[in-house]
């Protein structure tokens, strides 16, 4: 394999590819070749980076079909070049990180997961203690794979679970918070994990707090994903669990991502809370304990919040989509002396301050039981903490694909600069102020009454354009006037923004 073909393994902050043969038109990228040494260099990796000679890395999986034979090969490679191996089998992405902060033996840790894409999918994810890599970082492990170049050994391998663990250090978290030992006691609440790595949330969290669990669904893993896509963002996951929250009675719904670093979240009346609902819920909790506090959002977050979050005592600051990303700004805004709690995407990854920064949605999910304890002892519901959320009367997303083989990436820019100029000579448009992404343009209440943003893909030749209307029939005053202007550009495919009108 070539330098070219492992940086194109490279996806963000991960390496992800195609695991297992037999899907039409996606063959195997991620081949037994590719883990193998990509697990060799990031030994030799890990060894600079630690000063560790012969470093021991934990490794862990998802429920993918294809996890035990990569685990095997990740064992394989690392054992090949000196390092020692302890294999923590199911595990969800933030236990991985978790464990090298707890004593657990492990120097580095790898994560075999592709999140919530197809089963075919897998991947890998890196941690150092210090947290998960940058994407340069992840550039320079698939240049030394590429390279071919090392150390011979004999490493050992052992086998040792943490989520039990990690568990119950969630477990103890709510029990002190909330001064209690079974806090949950008289509360039905579910979990939809979708088959991933969710369900030990059911008998080794929820459980030993006094829940009551029944309704709780896909707790088993299974990497064919037989009943839905464990995303809190797929519609069908979301439909699945609400019904479930409703057929059920609970008190609350939970739902996780395959690999459990994102959460959602259901009301008992089988709404969902998510997206900006579940960022204004968790800015809530964290604004009652610290006023005047940042909130680090993705750019496509509503309006509404930021008057949500504004008038709970905090500052709503919006800035580029992607995890890393919102993670990193809300620490830099940190380092800058401006308390930030909390970095958040719409997508459900949540990364706090007060758990190393780590997406973790069962963090996550953890925090929000503790408050839906003491308002229960308050008579209250949890969602009464967003009943003054401005909601958006509408609200879509449309993703525009670029003709194939053009330079999306230039093309796209020079699209979203035309489109900032024409907002500025526009006199019903106005840009936001407070944007760090594409262009983010507000539309006057003649004229949609709302807002969109246009930005651009972070891996994929495509721009997203999220729009949101305050009024109904409003979203389609303004994809009638961005179909309008776009449809000059013969390399975008404005089918999608037509056929909303």
């Amino acid at each position: 394999m070539t330098q070219q073909d492992f940086l194109k393994l490279k996806n963000g902050t991960d390496v992800r590819g195609t695991a297992v043969a037999g899907v039409k038109d996606d063959p195997v990228t991620l081949t037994d070749e590719a883990v193998l040494a990509i697990a060799k260099a990031f030994t030799v990796w890990a060894a600079k980076k630690t000063g560790t000679a012969h470093p021991t890395v934990a490794v862990g999986h998802d429920s993918r079909v294809s996890a035990a034979h990569i685990s095997a090969l990740v064992a394989q490679g690392v054992t090949a070049c000196g390092g020692n191996v302890i294999l923590t089998g199911l595990s969800s992405t933030p236990s991985m990180f978790m464990l090298l902060q707890d004593g657990f033996g492990a120097d580095v840790s790898v994560m075999i997961t592709a999140s919530h894409l197809p089963y075919q999918k897998n991947g890998l994810k890196f941690f150092t203690k210090e947290g998960g890599l940058e994407g340069s970082d992840v550039a320079e492990i698939l240049s030394i794979a590429a390279a071919g170049e090392f150390p011979a050994g004999s490493g050992a391998v052992t086998k040792k679970s943490y989520i039990e663990q990690y568990a119950a250090d969630l477990v103890q978290k709510v029990r002190k918070a909330c001064g209690e030992d079974k806090p949950l006691a008289g509360k039905r609440i579910l979990v939809d994990a979708g088959n991933g790595a969710g369900g030990f949330y059911v008998d080794l969290v929820l459980k030993p707090l006094g829940a009551d669990t029944t309704g709780s669904q896909f707790l088993d893993p299974d990497g064919t994903f037989p009943n839905h896509i464990p995303n809190p963002e797929n519609e069908t996951a979301m439909q699945s669990v609400c019904a479930a929250v409703v057929r059920n009675k609970a008190d609350f719904g939970i739902i996780f991502d395959t690999d459990v670093d994102r959460a959602g979240a259901v009301a008992p009346n089988g709404e969902e809370i998510n997206r900006n609902r579940l960022i204004a819920l968790i800015s809530a909790i964290l604004l009652k304990e610290r006023q005047g506090a940042y909130i680090v959002t993705d750019s496509v977050t509503s309006d509404g919040l930021a008057a949500f979050i504004k008038a709970h005592g905090g500052v709503h600051y919006r800035y580029k989509r992607g995890y890393k990303n919102v993670i990193n700004e809300s620490k830099r805004l940190n380092a800058e002396g401006k308390y930030s709690p909390l970095a958040i995407e719409t997508s459900g990854h949540a990364a706090l301050k007060e758990n190393y920064f780590l997406d973790d949605g069962a963090y996550l999910v953890t925090r929000l039981l503790i408050a839906l304890a003491k308002c229960a002892k308050e008579g209250n519901d949890l969602t009464a903490l967003i009943r003054d959320l401005p909601e958006p009367a509408e609200a879509a997303e449309v993703r525009l694909g670029f003709a194939a083989g053009c330079d999306f990436k230039t093309l796209g820019a020079g699209v979203i600069a035309d489109f900032e100029k024409h907002a500025k000579e526009t006199a019903y448009l106005s840009l936001a102020p407070d944007n760090h992404e594409g262009v983010r343009v507000n539309f006057d209440a003649a004229h949609g009454n709302g807002w969109a943003l246009l930005r651009m893909s972070l891996h994929e030749p495509i721009m997203p354009i999220n729009v949101e209307s305050n009024e109904k029939g409003g979203n389609a005053r303004i994809m009638k006037a961005l179909y309008d202007f776009l449809k000059a550009y013969p390399f975008l495919n404005t089918e999608p923004l037509k056929n909303q009108l």
